[in-house]
C-alpha cells in the first residue's frame, strides 16, 4: 500500500506542479482587482459627498446672494471642486488603465507559462527520443559487431571456396588433358582400325584374284586328268575349291537390292499370329522392319541386346550385344547397318553383310561406330535414306545428325529445342525430319538449312510417343500420344486431319510406337494395358480390327512391305514376346 500511496503522491506532484504558478498569479490578480474595486467605490462615495456638499453650498449661496464675499468664496470652491473632479477622472482613468495593463500582464504571464510548460514537455519528449536513439545506437553497434564477425567468417569461407575452385580447376584441367589424350588415342585407334579394314579389303581382293586363279588351275588340272603340272590333285583340289568358295562367299559382291525408301505396297490387314517368338528375356522397347531386305525385323530390349529375325520362318538370324547393362530404347535397321540407342548417352552401329548366315558375321558381330556427343540418354534413332547419315534425339533437348559414311564419324548438324525428344522420323520425299516431344508437341526440321520449319505445341496431353511420315506423302504426319489418341496432322496448315481413339486402347509408355500401312490406308498401334493390336481405317476413322494375342501390354508395332511371304505386321510386348502377323 505504501508503494501505491507513493506512486499516487508522485503522480499528483507531476500533475499539480505545472499549475501552482498559474494558481498563485491568478490569486494575486483577483486580490488586486478586489482592492481596486474597493478604492473605486470609496472614491465614488467621496464624489457623491462632494456633490452633495456643492449642492448645499449652492443653496446657501442662492439664499445669501446679496453678500459678495460669499459669492467669491463660492466661486473659489467651485473651481476647487472642478479641479477635484478632473483629478478624480484622471485617477479613475489611470486606475482603469492600470487594471487593463494588469490584466494584459497576467495574460502575457499565463502565455509565457504555457509556453514554458510546452517547452518542458518538448524537452521531456526530446529526452525520451534521445534515450530511444541511444538504445538504437547501442543495438546498431551490436549488429555492426555481428556483421563484422559474419564478414570475417564469409571471408574465410570465400577463401576456402577459392581454394576449392582452384583445386577443381586443376582437376578439370587434368581431366581435360586426360580426355584429350583419350580422344587422341581413340582417334588413333579408329585410324588404325580403318587402316586394318582397308588392308583386309586389299587382302580380300588379293584372295579373290588368287581364288579365281586357283579355280582356273583346278579346271586345267581336271581337264588334263591330273593335278597341276601332271601331279595328283585329289586332296589338293578339295582344299583349293574350299578355300576359293570361302573367299568368294566372303566377298559380298553379289547384286543386292538397295533400301526402298518411300516405296509403297498394298496393305494386308493382319488376322492372326504367324509366329510367336520369345525375342528377349527382359522388357522389350522397340521393333522395326528392314526396308532393304523385307524379310528382316529387328528388336531392342532393356537386356542391352538387338536381335534380328527372319520373318519368313521366325528364326533368329543375329544377336548384337551393346555391352554393359544399360537398356536399349530404340533400334533401326537398313541394309548393312543396324543401329541402337540407349541410356548410356551413346549410339551404336553394327555392320553386317546382307547374308547373315555367314559364320564370320555371326561370330564377330563387329561394332563399327559408337557415337558420343549427347550429354544425356539417347531416346530415339533413325537412319536416313542410303544409310549414310543418322539422326538421334536425346533427353538433353537436342537432335543431332551424324555422317557415318566414313570410317570415322562426324557430326553434321545440331537442332536445339525445349523438350526431350521421344521419337523421330525422316521423310523419304523431302529429307525433312519430324520429332515428337515430351511436352506434347511435334516439330519439323530442315536438315539442309538447320531451320525449324514447323512447331505444333500441345498436340497431345502428356507427351508424344511416336511420329511417322505418311508413306509417299510429304505433309501428313501420324502421331501417338500419352493421352491414348492417334492423330494425323497436316504439316502445311498445322490442322488435325483425323483423330483416332478407342475405349480399349491405352498408351502407357513414352516410346510406344504406331505405324502407317505401306499404302497409308490404315494405321496400327498396340494397347499398353491388355496388349490388343488396334487397326483403324484412315479414311473413315473407324476401328477396323482388334487383335488379341499378347499376354501383356504391347510397346511397339511395325508395318512393313510384306517381303516374299506377305508378312507385314509385327508387334512386341513388355515381356519381350514378338508376334509376326499374317
Amino acid at each position: 500500500m505504501e508503494d501505491v500511496y507513493n506512486l499516487i503522491q508522485q503522480r499528483n506532484a507531476r500533475e499539480t506542479l505545472p499549475f501552482l504558478s498559474i494558481h498563485s498569479s491568478n490569486s494575486y490578480l483577483r486580490n488586486h482587482v478586489d482592492a481596486l474595486q474597493a478604492r473605486c467605490e470609496s472614491l465614488e462615495r467621496q464624489y457623491l459627498e462632494q456633490q452633495q456638499l456643492v449642492a448645499e453650498q449652492a443653496q446657501s449661496i442662492e439664499l445669501n446672494g446679496a453678500n459678495s464675499a460669499p459669492a467669491k468664496n463660492e466661486a473659489r470652491l467651485r473651481d476647487q471642486i472642478a479641479k477635484l473632479q478632473e483629478e478624480l477622472k484622471e485617477k479613475l482613468q489611470n486606475d482603469v488603465q492600470s487594471k487593463a495593463e494588469a490584466v494584459e500582464t497576467s495574460k502575457e504571464l499565463s502565455t509565457l507559462r504555457e509556453e514554458k510548460a510546452s517547452q518542458d514537455a518538448t524537452i521531456s519528449n526530446l529526452k525520451m527520443e534521445l534515450n530511444r536513439s541511444n538504445e538504437i545506437v547501442i543495438h546498431l553497434q551490436s549488429e555492426v559487431e555481428n556483421s563484422k564477425l559474419l564478414a570475417r567468417l564469409a571471408e574465410k569461407q570465400f577463401d576456402g571456396l577459392k581454394d576449392a575452385i582452384r583445386s577443381l580447376q586443376e582437376e578439370n584441367e587434368e581431366a581435360t588433358k586426360l580426355n584429350k589424350r583419350f580422344l587422341d588415342e581413340r582417334v588413333s585407334e579408329k585410324e588404325k582400325m580403318a587402316e586394318q579394314f582397308n588392308n583386309m579389303n586389299d587382302t580380300i581382293e588379293t584372295l579373290q584374284k588368287e581364288a579365281s586363279m586357283l579355280r582356273s588351275y583346278a579346271k586345267m588340272g581336271k581337264g588334263s586328268g591330273g593335278g597341276w603340272f601332271g601331279l595328283s590333285s585329289r586332296r589338293g583340289d578339295k582344299n583349293i575349291l574350299a578355300a576359293a568358295n570361302a573367299v568368294n562367299s566372303s566377298d559380298g559382291t553379289d547384286s543386292e537390292p538397295k533400301r526402298q525408301w518411300g516405296a509403297t505396297a498394298c496393305a494386308v490387314l493382319p488376322s492372326q499370329p504367324l509366329y510367336t517368338i520369345k525375342a528377349h528375356r527382359d522388357d522389350a522397347s522397340c521393333v522395326r522392319y528392314d526396308g532393304t531386305n523385307l524379310n528382316r525385323v529387328a528388336t531392342a530390349s532393356s537386356d542391352a541386346t538387338v536381335r534380328v529375325f527372319d520373318t519368313s520362318n521366325g528364326q533368329l538370324e543375329t544377336t548384337f550385344s551393346a555391352g554393359g547393362r544399360q537398356p536399349l530404347i530404340g533400334v533401326d535397321i537398313g541394309g548393312d547397318i543396324v543401329c541402337a540407342c540407349g541410356a548410356d548417352k551413346t549410339c551404336r552401329f553394327v555392320g553386317g553383310r546382307r547374308r547373315p548366315l555367314l559364320v564370320w558375321n555371326q561370330q564377330t558381330k563387329r561394332m563399327i561406330h559408337q557415337l558420343a556427343g549427347h550429354s544425356q540418354k539417347i531416346t530415339c534413332v533413325r537412319l536416313f535414306p542410303g544409310e549414310k547419315s543418322i539422326i538421334t534425339g536425346s533427353a538433353d533437348r537436342s537432335i543431332r545428325v551424324w555422317d557415318i559414311s566414313r570410317h570415322i564419324y562426324t557430326q553434321k548438324a545440331t537442332f536445339r529445342h525445349s523438350s526431350t525428344t521421344n521419337s523421330s522420323d525422316v521423310s523419304c520425299v523431302t529429307q525433312s525430319v519430324v520429332s515428337g516431344h515430351l511436352d506434347g508437341g511435334i516439330r519439323c526440321w530442315d536438315v539442309r538449312t538447320g531451320d525449324r520449319v514447323l512447331d505444333i505445341p500441345l498436340l497431345h496431353e502428356g507427351g508424344v510417343t511416336s511420329v511417322q511420315w505418311k508413306p509417299g506423302n510429304s505433309h501428313e504426319i501420324l502421331s501417338n500420344g500419352r493421352d491414348s489418341t492417334l492423330k494425323i496432322v497436316d504439316a502445311r496448315t498445322k490442322a488435325i486431319i483425323k483423330t483416332f481413339h478407342d475405349p480399349g486402347f491405352r498408351t502407357l509408355t513414352n516410346h510406344a510406337s504406331a505405324s502407317f500401312s505401306p499404302d497409308g490406308s490404315y494405321i496400327a498401334a498396340g494397347s499398353g494395358d491388355n496388349g490388343d493390336i488396334c487397326v483403324w481405317n484412315v479414311t473413315s476413322g473407324e476401328l477396323e480390327k482388334r487383335l488379341s494375342a499378347h499376354q501383356c501390354g504391347a510397346v511397339g508395332v511395325a508395318w512393313g512391305m510384306g517381303g516374299t511371304n506377305g508378312q507385314q505386321v509385327s508387334s512386341i510386348d513388355k515381356s519381350g514376346t514378338l508376334l509376326l502377323w499374317i
